[in-house]
């Protein structure tokens, strides 16, 4: 187990999680600052994760929230845990293959959502009473008023947002990697885990997966739009 572990870690590593950390808080604070329902707090997390392996991703998830918690918003410090199980099951996936091939990204972020709306539930309910900081608690609010269980409103939001911010997390992350040099790649514990199917790294092919993530990205982010109008504006 313990080599296992190290083998997620080079100097290549060292220097990309302080990268990841860092894009995570900025993403994650202008998504709550602007309230949107969506988090994209976690697309550095899934850089190293599918770049170095599953333990580098979740060690980037839980410095990224215990970092903006104790710098930026104390708030963000209890999800600590569910940050970690993102980096941890984004890397598995991607050992797993899937994360070669835009179609099996979507597979990636959805799996990884039910994961995070596992983890992410008996937090909001017990420390936050279903109502936290992020713009998704409209939703959930909303579903309160309706008459819901708070139980119910929350497992109810997570399964109505999650899917949304992980596909859309995962598809950018991807478009990333697609756009590094091969010669970037190459330098990580785990290129093998981001190569093109059938495209054998060629630039064409990966451009044309990284043009498919950004059009899959912005599909997301507009039927996100619609969803939330829809439930909020009755």
């Amino acid at each position: 187990m313990l080599e296992k572990i190290k083998n997620n870690f080079n100097t290549q590593t060292w220097v990309l999680i302080p990268i990841a950390i860092a894009i995570n808080i900025a993403i994650g604070q202008l998504v709550l600052v602007l309230k949107l329902p969506v988090f994209l707090d976690s697309i550095g997390t899934v850089l190293v994760a599918v770049l170095c392996g599953p333990w580098a991703g979740a060690l980037t998830g839980a410095l990224s929230n215990t970092i903006w918690g104790i710098a930026i918003d104390p708030s963000a410090f209890p999800w600590w845990p569910v940050a970690a199980m993102i980096g941890y099951m984004a890397g598995r996936m991607a050992q797993w293959g899937f994360f070669k091939s835009w179609w099996k990204v979507v597979v990636t972020g959805f799996v990884v959502a039910i994961t995070a709306a596992i983890v992410s539930t008996p937090i909001a309910v017990y420390l936050f009473g279903g109502i936290t900081a992020s713009g998704s608690s409209f939703i959930t609010a909303y579903l309160l008023q309706t008459g819901q269980g708070i139980w119910s409103a929350v497992v109810s939001t997570s399964f109505l947002t999650e899917p949304v911010d992980k596909i859309t997390t995962a598809m950018l992350a991807f478009a990333i990697v697609q756009g590094l040099p091969r010669r970037t790649i190459g330098g990580y514990p785990k290129p093998e885990q981001v190569e093109v199917e059938g495209g054998e790294g060629e630039g064409g092919a990966n451009n044309t997966q990284m043009y498919i993530a950004i059009g899959v990205v912005v599909l997301l982010v507009l039927f996100a739009a619609f969803m939330l109008r829809n439930i909020l504006g009755g």
